[in-house]
């Protein structure tokens, strides 16, 4: 396949599950309506509460969601990215035992089936001058194991991250090394970090690893202390932002193409040009 058409769905989740969905469902339609193919929901997408994670993921609720996700990717025969979910158990199917939930990214088939999931590995343990001051993440969520992901859709190889790893490029470069081409990075960052840093770390990924990286983000408030950046953008591999949104919900849709990837690499051919691994 030459090209993909991606969508990116920005939202402004609340603890409410059964909202977050309905908001959820209406834009993917309008996503689909105008081509897409590959449509990426953010972090924390159905539920925005830390608090409540374990408590969803023990439920019959959780049962529910995970078969509207994947009726919602068969209904309109696309691959649908969930940014994040809590997850009561880890990939080999053992449950976490610590009242703790594992964040999951969930890749979907347009059959319905989860092709792959990628657990968070870096928590988001910081101080920030916002209403919230600080965050926590260690204390609802367990870091995944050091499993990276690349799954080829319709011919491109997608790397899966979330949100705080965007700060490591690490990550990234070994995600390129394998095969990446277009870098997810569903998130909620907060409204001061992501002003201060978000624009600038999805367009150093991409100039680094010469991806495409789509960044994907909680807009607004969520409750009275926690505001997120919003913002979602998708960059070229040369580091030009192709097309974004603003601070509400909202949906876009770019068409991204191997020729222009291909064009950036062969003309900077700056993996070959590595000296250090």
């Amino acid at each position: 396949m030459n090209s993909l058409c991606i969508a990116a769905i920005q939202l402004t989740s609340t603890k409410n599950w059964r909202e977050n969905l309905n908001h959820v469902k209406q834009l993917v339609g309008s996503a689909v309506a105008d081509g897409a193919r590959l449509v990426v929901l953010p972090e924390n997408v159905f539920l925005f509460n830390g608090k409540a994670m374990r408590e969803l993921a023990e439920s019959n609720d959780q049962n529910i969601l995970l078969q509207e996700m994947s009726d919602l990717a068969q209904k309109h025969s696309i691959y649908l990215v969930v940014g994040s979910h809590p997850s009561l158990l880890k990939a080999d199917d053992s449950k976490i035992s610590d009242g703790r939930v594992r964040q999951t990214c969930w890749l979907v088939g347009p059959n319905g089936a989860f092709i792959e999931r990628y657990d968070k590995i870096h928590l988001f343990d910081v101080t920030v001058d916002d209403k919230a001051t600080s965050y926590r993440e260690s204390d609802f969520i367990e870091p995944g194991e050091l499993d990276l992901k690349v799954i080829e859709v319709d011919g491109f190889n997608i790397g899966l991250s979330i949100c705080y790893d965007l700060r490591f490029p690490e990550l990234y470069r070994e995600l390129t090394k394998m095969g990446a081409e277009v870098l997810l990075v569903p998130a909620a960052f907060t409204y001061v970090t992501g002003k201060a840093h978000w624009d600038i770390l999805l367009a150093a990924r991409a100039i680094e690893n010469q991806c495409y990286v789509l960044g994907v983000d909680q807009c607004g408030w969520h409750n009275e202390t926690r505001q997120t950046y919003g913002h979602s953008a998708l960059y070229s591999p040369f580091g030009e932002c192709l097309v974004n949104l603003q601070e509400e919900p909202g949906y876009f849709v770019f068409n991204i193409t191997r020729a222009s990837l291909n064009d950036c690499r062969q003309k900077m051919p700056c993996f070959s040009h590595r000296r250090l691994s």
